[in-house]
């Protein structure tokens, strides 16, 4: 279908008609009702006040079991690029929706003219608000801490605590910046303090209970598995 570029209109949604896709954006925000969307696979669900940016080329579908009603702009305005990316839940646009709603029932063309541009503007403005640094993780000084306490049962909840992060934000983290799952990472610590203390003269059974394994057999069996980088 060829639908004019920067065109807004009100639409209602109903029975999936099926997938489709557009050369150009496609920008809705929920006026009342539940709209299902399914995007390249992915659901999402537009109540009042939410929005969804379609960028070009990406097959959609959609339903509303109970009627949906939306405010839709058609545009090839490459400022939206940004906000399919990263796309807004942009509640704060629901009063300027609604003004459009009503604006585009009335005579005259204002609403056609500039409300376009004003919900991009109003969009970039509202949407998600910029995520600070995070707090960079002292792995070392962490590596310390686990060295004083090895001799516990050490939980991964214990550890995140010791850097201010979530158990879930922790282990993320872990992953991300040294490849390994925080009991992995636990294990190479309490490996690596192993051989330290056995090069140091230490026997396994001390070894073993300092570095928190249940006993020498287990320990054993561990730096026989272990191969140091």
């Amino acid at each position: 279908m060829n639908t004019p570029q920067g065109l807004l209109s009100l639409r209602h949604y109903g029975a999936s008609h099926g997938s489709h896709a557009h050369a150009h954006f496609q920008v809705l925000l929920g006026l009342d009702g539940v709209l299902e969307l399914e995007v390249q696979g992915r659901g999402q669900r537009i109540a009042a006040g939410d929005g969804c940016v379609i960028a070009p080329g990406e097959r959609h579908d959609f339903e509303a079991r109970s009627g949906s009603r939306c405010l839709v702009l058609d545009t090839a305005q490459p400022g939206w690029a940004r906000c399919a990316v990263q796309p807004a839940q942009p509640r704060q646009t629901l009063a300027l929706a609604l003004y459009l709603e009503h604006a585009l029932q009335q005579a005259g063309g204002l609403a056609q003219q500039h409300g376009p541009a004003l919900l991009l503007e109003a969009w970039r403005a509202y949407g998600p608000l910029p995520q600070r640094p995070a707090r960079a993780i002292n792995w070392a000084r962490l590596a310390d801490w686990t060295t004083q306490h090895m001799h516990e049962a050490l939980s991964v909840a214990q550890i995140a605590r010791q850097v201010f992060l979530s158990p879930s934000r922790f282990a993320e983290r872990c992953r991300a910046e040294t490849g390994l799952s925080v009991m992995q990472w636990l294990r190479g610590q309490r490996l690596a303090r192993a051989l330290q203390l056995r090069g140091e003269g230490f026997s396994v059974a001390e070894t073993a209970l300092r570095c928190g394994y249940q006993s020498p057999s287990a320990l054993t069996a561990a730096l026989r598995r272990f191969r140091p980088h």
